[in-house]
């Protein structure tokens, strides 16, 4: 698997907003101990909020992670823009709206734990990780998983744990999961994965080859899984055993 992020959505996709009563003010206002406070909070207003992302501890966490710090120099002046960015090992990071989508669809709690597929840059991690207990976080990319962790650790995101991997299989050392968030599309959903959520639990992930959609699972307290499409996303494709895996009955 590759690990990921949403390409840049088509602007009938991406700006959707929300309007009249429903509409959200988040408020940019400067801190002199941090020059980029000001571009997070106009990020989480206009790019976020707009589209109808709701839940004040995610809003929270996109202000206060520092994106740009996740990226290369080179781009830390569009680490607040709209849109996709390219990062070490020919991926790139998802844009603002889908990182911040992606973690509401979660529904996490702070007592929770939640599996991420993809590390990629680490961003998705340290958004978790102001949300969630613990989180532990697989990464294909050899350069990847060892840039991200570092940057993790150096930053001082304590409760994420990264392993360099295939993250078909899951994690099953420290399964189950409350949560899981996939940031590369398989062309089918892992039953692994699926296994590995607790009753109750939620997986968010893109599913399809050139046409994907972001879809939600839940499992009930009685195992069953219940399925719900988002919207239409194009991420990269998630690669390693996914690709040598025969399609089952249940889970073509």
């Amino acid at each position: 698997m590759k690990a990921g992020a949403a390409l840049f959505l088509l602007s009938s996709i991406a700006g959707l907003a929300c309007d009249g009563s429903d509409a959200v003010t988040v408020k940019a206002t400067a801190n002199p101990d941090d020059p980029h406070a000001e571009r997070r909070g106009r990020m989480v207003e206009t790019q976020i909020v707009a589209r109808g992302v709701r839940d004040p501890r995610v809003l929270q966490a996109m202000r206060t992670v520092p994106r740009h710090l996740f990226v290369d120099p080179s781009q830390s002046g569009e680490a607040y823009d709209d849109h996709p960015l390219p990062i070490a090992g020919n991926q790139t990071i998802s844009q603002p709206y889908i990182v911040a989508l992606m973690t509401e669809l979660l529904e996490l709690t702070e007592g929770e734990r939640v599996l991420e597929i993809g590390t990629g840059s680490g961003y998705q991690s340290a958004v978790l990780a102001k949300l969630a207990r613990e989180v532990y976080s697989i990464e294909i990319v050899p350069e990847l998983a060892r840039s991200a962790a570092a940057k993790l650790r150096e930053q001082g995101y304590a409760s994420v744990t990264v392993r360099e991997g295939d993250g078909y299989r899951g994690w099953p050392e420290h399964a189950p999961f409350d949560a899981i968030i996939v940031t590369a599309a398989p062309e089918r959903v892992p039953q692994p994965l699926l296994e590995q959520l607790a009753p109750g639990g939620r997986m968010v992930i893109p599913v399809g080859s050139f046409f994907q959609e972001l879809k939600v699972f839940h499992k009930g307290r009685d195992g069953k899984i219940t399925e719900k499409d988002i919207l239409p996303v194009r991420f990269v494709p998630m690669t390693g055993e996914i690709e040598k895996t025969t399609p089952s009955p249940e889970n073509p």
